[in-house]
Parts: structure tokens; C-alpha cells; sequence
């Protein structure tokens, strides 16, 4: 048994999505539970107009990621507002190769989904009045903390002051300019690419009929997302100074170049809703656990937008840390013990690493133009669309479904006594 009394057992640094979906996760469980954020408090956001709607912006659930949601009970609520993907469809813009993936083939209902962030958020709000025990502060940050043997003292500041609360275990959920890495002591290694990321909803002279598509060009990827209402939402990411020139351009120029990126599948495009830029570069924390402190999601790994894998590693994060503090928990009731962060890293490590490697590496290979690197990849696409298993074993990982899977991604409780009912 653990010795001493602390405030919590688990403090986590970040409100976001990744630590709002931590703190609903571990909800179910015995424990002690304080989640702080440097923003207000948020309220019940009213019903979206059709503007808001339009300009949302998009997550893509992988199928995996759906099957966490469903065994933390938030799925129900998300159902009215999410596109399921029934098709990905993969080219090489100017060149023969391309590859398809679908569902039905993979034999699950959908190999994806889309949801407007506003919605996924609301329904996290919503969830939080199901669990009184959990604390929420905001307007706070987590200003220091210091690791000792039994605990953290973490110092948290707000508009009245500051104060010191004690935890078994502090969880980084703060982002990819997370201020805590330095407190655990992890290197930071980052990779420009020089690249902005334009996101924007759109409208589209055919319907898209559920296909998602991955378009790659010789100044970068397209990402063409399906939404509810015969909408797309779409990453388009190039060189930086290319992406200053478009984010200035009007709207009618920059339909005009996205569709000489993108081409006609989906005919002209029509409608086009607020364009965001956002500069590309990923980052790695390495240890990502140390001394009661554990870093998650953009915390630990930012990834290149490309493979759209970000917030689908991040749930991977939380269901399997929240199984490992679960099983911790019964076991001695101290949800930081250095043999429940071992666990974690070892348990996450080879995740996180084929994800990071596979996204880096599909931008090197597909965002050259050297003629044999074109005629290799549009090879490899062919192949890819025609050797049996090659897909699957693709689809399998971009769904989240490979390797070792935790109890909340195969659909199971993280309450053993709910598990067995």
C-alpha cells in the first residue's frame, strides 16, 4: 500500500480533447481527479448555425478510435454528426498509380469517421455532469512541479494567487508547446518542414459518397475529408511561402489552384468556407514517462496532418494509460507507482514510433518530384492496390486495430465488474 496522503491521486494538465477524454475515461474509477486549464471555464455551446457548420472544423475519427468513444459511452451522443468513411482512395496527381481501401473489404461498417470538432467537444462537456468527483479548474496553470518519492507538488496558478496540490501522478495533456516537458526532463526533438497546413470546409459539384481522398502533388498533399450535408472538409499543405500567397489570394484564385491540386473526381469545387493556416512541425518527447510525470498526445508526439493519425494516437494514449492505472489502482492504489509508468512506455513505444516513422516518411516520399521516386511510388501504389493482404495490413494499421490492442479500443469496460455483465 501506498504511505502518506496526497490531494489526487491523478492531476492532468490540459482541458483539450486528449485530456478531457482522460479525465472521462478514469471518471469510472476510485480515484481522485483534477484536471486544469489556462482558459475560462467553458459553457454549453447552443445548437451550430448552418454558418458555423460550414466553417467547423474536422477530426477523422479511425475505426479504432470510434470503438474507444462507444466503451466510454460517448459515442451515442456523437452519432447524429458524424460522416462515416466508406472509401479511401489514394493518388498520385499526374501519374498512373493509385490505390483504393474499403470498407466493406476490411469487413467493418466504416473505416473512419468525420465529426466537426465543435460537436466532439459539446458531447465531452455534456459527459462531465455524468462524474461530480471530478474536479475541473480553469483559469489555471500548472506553473511547477516537483517529483519527490511518494508525490508530486505541483504549483498551480490562477487570477487569485497561487497554491500547492499533491498527486500521485501528473499527466501532461497540455499540447504540443506543452510546459511541462522540462519539469519531466524529456528531450524534445523537432522536425520543420517548412510547411503550412491550409484547412477549410468546402462544397463540391459531385457528391462524395462517403470516399475519403489522399492526393498527393509535387508541392504537397491534399486530404479530401467527407462531412454530413454533402460537405468536404480538406488539409492542403504546401512549402510555407506558397501557403502565405494562398491564404492572401481570393477565394475565387484559391479554388482555382486547389483544383489544379486536386483535380475533377469530385467535379468543380463550388462553395468555399474560412480558410485557417497552421505551420507544420513535428515533435517527439523522449522519456515520455519519468518520476510520477507522464507526457500524452501532442505533449509527446506532434505529427505531420498528412495521414490524419493525431488525435487517433493520442486515444491510444488514454485507453491504454487509463487500462494500466485501472489494473494499478486495484493492485496498490497508487496510480504513479514507477512500475505503472514502465508499463505505459513500454506499452506505447512501438505505437508512437511505426506512426511518427510512417507519417515522416510518406511526406519524403511523396512530396519529391525526382522522376525515379515518382515512377517508384506510383509503382507502389499499383502494387498496393493489387497484392492480396497488402491493403488490409494497411487498413488494419491506419484503423488503429494492429499490434496490441487495450480493453477501451476492443469495445471492453475498463470496470471489470461491468465487463462481466
Amino acid at each position: 500500500m501506498t504511505t502518506g496522503s496526497t490531494d489526487y491521486d491523478i492531476v492532468i494538465a490540459g482541458a483539450g480533447m486528449v485530456g478531457s477524454c482522460l479525465a472521462l475515461a478514469l471518471a469510472r474509477l476510485p480515484l481522485r481527479i483534477l484536471v486544469v486549464d489556462p482558459a475560462a471555464a467553458p459553457v454549453a455551446a447552443p445548437a451550430l448555425s448552418a454558418e458555423a457548420k460550414f466553417d467547423a472544423r474536422v477530426t477523422a475519427l479511425a475505426n479504432g478510435s470510434q470503438r474507444i468513444l462507444r466503451a466510454l459511452d460517448l459515442w451515442s451522443p456523437l452519432e447524429a454528426h458524424i460522416q462515416p468513411i466508406d472509401a479511401i482512395h489514394v493518388s498520385n496527381r499526374g501519374s498512373f498509380g493509385m490505390a483504393r481501401i474499403r470498407a466493406r473489404e476490411e469487413r467493418v461498417a466504416a473505416l473512419g469517421y468525420t465529426v466537426e470538432n465543435q460537436y466532439l467537444q459539446q458531447v465531452l462537456l455534456a459527459d462531465r455532469l455524468r462524474w461530480p468527483d471530478t474536479e475541473w479548474l480553469y483559469a489555471t496553470r500548472v506553473a511547477g512541479a516537483l517529483a519527490e518519492a511518494d508525490r508530486v507538488e505541483v504549483t498551480l496558478e490562477g487570477n487569485t494567487g497561487s497554491s500547492v496540490a499533491t498527486t500521485r501522478l501528473l499527466v501532461a495533456a497540455d499540447g504540443s508547446r506543452s510546459s511541462l516537458r522540462e519539469a519531466l526532463g524529456a528531450t524534445v526533438t523537432q522536425h520543420d518542414y517548412g510547411q503550412t497546413a491550409i484547412v477549410a470546409n468546402c462544397t463540391t459539384q459531385a457528391p462524395h459518397r462517403s470516399v475519403a481522398f489522399e492526393r498527393f502533388t509535387a508541392t504537397g498533399a491534399v486530404a479530401m475529408l467527407p462531412l454530413p450535408g454533402e460537405r468536404c472538409g480538406f488539409i492542403w499543405t504546401m512549402n510555407s511561402a506558397q501557403g502565405d500567397a494562398l491564404m492572401s489570394c481570393s477565394d475565387a484564385a484559391f479554388k482555382t489552384a486547389l483544383q489544379e491540386a486536386f483535380g475533377y473526381r469530385l467535379g468543380r469545387f463550388q462553395r468555399l468556407g474560412e480558410r485557417q493556416a497552421y505551420p507544420l512541425v513535428a515533435s517527439s518527447a523522449r522519456p515520455i514517462a519519468r518520476q510520477r510525470m507522464l507526457l500524452i498526445g501532442n505533449a509527446a508526439n506532434t505529427l505531420h496532418p498528412v495521414a490524419g493519425q493525431g488525435f487517433n494516437l493520442a486515444l491510444r494514449d488514454v485507453s491504454i494509460l487509463a487500462e494500466i492505472i485501472a489494473r494499478q489502482s486495484a493492485a496498490d492504489g497508487d496510480s504513479g507507482a514507477a512500475a505503472a509508468l514502465d508499463a505505459y512506455q513500454a506499452w506505447r513505444r512501438a505505437d508512437q514510433s511505426k506512426v511518427a516513422w510512417f507519417t515522416h516518411n510518406l511526406i519524403g516520399l511523396f512530396g519529391n518530384d525526382r522522376p525515379d521516386l515518382r515512377f517508384g511510388r506510383n509503382l507502389g501504389l499499383v502494387f498496393l492496390d493489387l497484392i492480396p493482404g497488402a491493403k488490409g495490413l494497411l487498413a488494419k494499421h491506419t484503423m488503429g486495430l494492429a499490434g496490441r490492442l487495450p480493453r477501451l479500443a476492443r469495445g471492453v469496460s475498463l470496470d471489470e465488474r461491468r465487463a462481466r455483465q
